[in-house]
């Protein structure tokens, strides 16, 4: 049997801070890996914006899962419109579609009347307290953009999550749509906070 040895990284902490170092990471890996795309979560563009940064002089495509319309305030976006303008005309994609880890489940579970966890938030709850939020977060945005065409389910993408802000996790991930959920392979960890 073959193998195959690679760098993980491990932040001593979650949050924020670590977002630089992990758009470094993600754009090592993609270059020693020949992938295409990097995938990210960013809810109001400063994440894709340092992201976008971190790529200049690389091939690599940025594409950005953004939170769905609605996800704090009723009818509200919160991505900049500024931060979204510049990634567009830098040609990166912006996805914005419903959490599919979620989505219609959290309006079951919240209910006063029906109440009670969902499987598909069991399964979300697995990867946020086993690995890392971060983890969750970028399978999730990975499921968004196969959802909406912007990944191929036969490509690798880095993929990119964060807790609350910033990211601090990085994976490679082969990618499936949520209704193929189980195809989706996280085939390998780059950086992930180690004490979460």
């Amino acid at each position: 049997m073959g193998f195959v040895a690679r760098k993980t990284y491990y932040f001593d902490a979650p949050g924020a801070e670590n977002t630089s170092d992990a758009a470094r990471f993600a754009v090592e890996r993609a270059q020693e890996l020949g992938l295409e795309k990097i995938v990210v979560a960013s809810s109001g563009g400063r994440t894709a914006l340092a992201f976008l940064d971190a790529m200049k002089g690389t091939d690599l495509k940025l594409v950005v899962v953004t939170h769905v319309v609605g996800f704090t305030r009723p009818g509200e976006w919160e991505f900049s419109p500024e931060a979204a303008a510049t990634l567009r005309e830098a040609g990166a994609t912006i996805v914005t579609g419903t959490h599919a880890l979620s989505g219609l489940e959290r309006a079951i579970s919240r209910s006063q009347r029906l109440g009670g966890s969902s499987r598909t938030e069991a399964i979300a709850e697995a990867l946020r307290r086993i690995v890392a939020i971060g983890l969750k977060v970028a399978v999730e945005c990975v499921l968004i953009a196969a959802d909406q065409g912007a990944v191929g389910v036969d490509e690798e993408v880095i993929a990119v999550g964060g807790t609350a802000t910033g990211a601090d996790t990085v994976c490679v991930i082969r990618p499936a749509h949520t209704a193929s959920f189980f195809d989706l392979q996280v085939r390998e960890i780059v950086a992930m906070p180690r004490v979460r």
